[in-house]
């Protein structure tokens, strides 16, 4: 039987084209919130690092009431590094609104979460925002989205969707581009008419997929899926079915159905519903809750291998330990241990050593996102340059390609293009889409596209937008140059004086600011020629009569150049690692001592030499 008056919706779309937003303006239009009430903009971004980044990093549950019809909406992540999100969630839903940008078109990300919902066969709402763009080319965009419809291979029901155009921010809505409603009542109609009602077995047994696992320092852990089949009630005793199909007894303690973005305990939940429980304390994604007398499994979720790898390790530096809370190996271990449980696309494993450990993830984003986290809860730790993982595929060493789109001014182009070509980029498409805009596409191996950022940003002078999400597996295309310039060493341990950063930034670009504690073997700078060249920051000026020790202050310092976490693990090269710290982020050589370092060099010739 059809569940009637319940929907079931998941809102995908590229990084940054409104889809919080939007969200935010179906809440108070179907009267979640009251008339009084102080809300906040992207109310759905409840984690802190999502409000400072203004990203969706984890997938949100809430319900909204229209004309006694309750609509479940799950909000994804637009990011491919947080496909896990995307891939799980999709699961509890019949169908997607997709949200475009009504001057940008479809990105890679929008390429990515749409492919995951047309596979899982479901039917989609195209929604074109920030229609009150002043460059906005809604009749473009809707041809390029069919266009990606038909290129992913969409069936006949997919195609023929239907369009609504908004201003998420004005919370404004129409069929035309030129025919808006002063609310969002067409988009609404849509989603009724459009998604189609769950289609339940309420009195079979009963059977529920975990899909997303949160935590209350109340109740414990909290277990959020859609019931399949059969119904749910408080105090009943289930069956667990874990990955490997043992099963387990346990007993749900309290049913919670979501009601805008608060959850609320019933005495009974009936499949089609989005529910979260408690009690069920072993319970990780991907297993089954069923029937205790007839307990079957669900099919596990299928979430996509991880593209890069790198190592965390316990911190070894001179300052180790003066900053963070957690700073052995042990809590190093429980806590990536512990991420795997709700991070479904990460992966951990053990190495020989005891202070290193190995993850993997779906990009840079993915693994900086975590270890911002951890930084924030007081750990300290040390990891090593990224690394694409290789695979053999019909015995072909084949690596991870990425699809990247660049929009750059016109001037930029022929900078951009020769960049992509030292790594190996191959040029896909190259469209205007506007009279000083040109975009750019290239399939580009993802090693290529580490440190490429910061070189982007200036061949472009910081006007150009780029994006790019996982392609595929191609054979391997040869190498690539990697950085082309040396790194300035700290000589040895000390604070950085003005004298000293003075003398040393003759050589190359600082990284750091008079005051700066340093340490024999840290980088505080990229050098000006290709060779690693050792300076003295902390050389002070000798007083004598002739000097004064205030002629310091007219010496003039240009501007450093401070790294955020993400542009830290793209500069680094294999020798090198980034120290991280809840108050600090240092670069560092993997061997401080210069001679350690001229004997391993020496080594690496010789054996090459072989």
């Amino acid at each position: 039987m059809k569940s009637r008056n319940l929907r079931n919706v998941a809102i995908i779309a590229h990084v940054d084209h409104g889809k919080t937003t939007l969200v935010d303006a179906m809440l108070k239009e179907s009267g979640t919130f009251r008339s009084n009430e102080n809300v906040e903009d992207r109310v759905m971004d409840s984690n802190e690092l999502e409000r400072e980044r203004g990203i969706t990093i984890l997938s949100k549950n809430t319900a909204v009431h229209w004309q006694g019809i309750k609509i479940n909406i799950v909000d994804t992540p637009g990011h491919a590094d947080f496909g896990g999100e995307v891939e799980r969630v999709l699961k509890m839903v019949d169908g997607v609104l997709l949200i475009v940008d009504s001057f940008e078109g479809p990105m890679p990300q929008t390429r990515f979460v749409l492919r995951k919902a047309l596979e899982l066969k479901l039917l989609p709402i195209v929604v074109i925002n920030k229609i009150d763009r002043p460059d906005a080319r809604p009749a473009q965009v809707v041809d390029e989205v069919l266009d990606l419809f038909i290129e992913l291979g969409a069936d006949d029901d997919q195609v023929d969707f239907p369009v609504i155009y908004t201003s998420a921010r004005d919370g404004i809505a129409g069929l035309e581009p030129d025919q808006m409603e002063d609310n969002l009542e067409p988009l609404f109609k849509v989603i009724l008419e459009r998604i189609p009602a769950p289609v339940v077995d309420i009195e079979g047994p009963m059977q529920l997929l975990v899909t997303t696992l949160d935590h209350d320092d109340y109740v414990g852990k909290i277990v959020i899926g859609r019931i399949v089949r059969g119904k749910i009630h408080p105090g009943e005793s289930v069956a667990l079915i874990k990955r490997d199909n043992n099963l387990e007894r346990a007993k749900i303690v309290r049913v919670y159905t979501f009601e805008g973005l608060k959850r609320f305990e019933v005495p009974e939940a009936k499949a089609g519903d989005i529910v979260a429980l408690t009690g069920l304390t072993t319970a990780n994604i991907g297993e089954t809750v069923a029937d205790i007398n007839e307990p079957e499994a669900l099919p596990q979720i299928e979430i996509d291998e991880p593209t890069l790898t790198m190592n965390f390790m316990v911190n070894n530096s001179p300052f180790a330990g003066r900053e963070g809370e957690f700073v052995t190996s042990r809590r190093l271990r429980e806590r990536l241990y512990k991420e795997v449980e709700t991070n479904v696309s990460l992966r951990v494993e053990d190495t020989d050593s005891a202070d290193i450990l190995k993850v993997s993830g779906r990009g840079e984003l993915h693994l900086s996102i975590l270890i911002e986290n951890m930084r924030r809860e007081g750990y300290e730790l040390q990891v090593s340059k990224p690394d694409v993982i290789y695979r053999t595929i019909d015995g072909v060493k084949c690596e991870p390609i990425e699809y990247l789109i660049c929009d750059v001014p016109e001037s930029a182009v022929g900078a951009v293009i020769e960049r992509l070509g030292k790594s190996k980029g191959e040029m896909v498409n190259m469209t205007n889409i506007s009279d000083t805009q040109i975009r750019l596409e290239f399939k580009v191996p993802a090693r290529g596209l580490i440190g490429f950022r910061g070189d982007f940003l200036t061949e472009t002078h910081g006007e150009g937008i780029m994006s790019h999400v996982f392609h595929g597996y191609e054979p391997y295309k040869g190498d690539i140059p990697g950085r082309g310039r040396g790194v300035l060493i700290a000589h040895e341990n000390g604070e950085a004086t003005t004298y000293g950063l003075h003398n040393a930034q003759e050589r190359g670009t600082l990284f750091i600011e008079p005051g700066t504690k340093v340490y024999e073997g840290m980088i505080v700078g990229e050098s000006n020629r290709e060779q690693d060249l050792e300076v003295n920051v902390a050389r002070k000026k000798h007083i004598t009569n002739m000097r004064s020790s205030t002629a310091e202050e007219a010496l003039r310092l240009e501007k450093p150049r401070i790294f955020t976490l993400e542009q830290a693990l793209e500069f680094i090269e294999e020798d090198e690692l980034v120290e991280i710290t809840p108050n600090s982020i240092r670069l560092r050589k993997k061997l401080l001592n210069k001679n350690d370092r001229v004997r391993y060099a020496k080594s690496l010739s010789s054996n090459s030499a072989k």
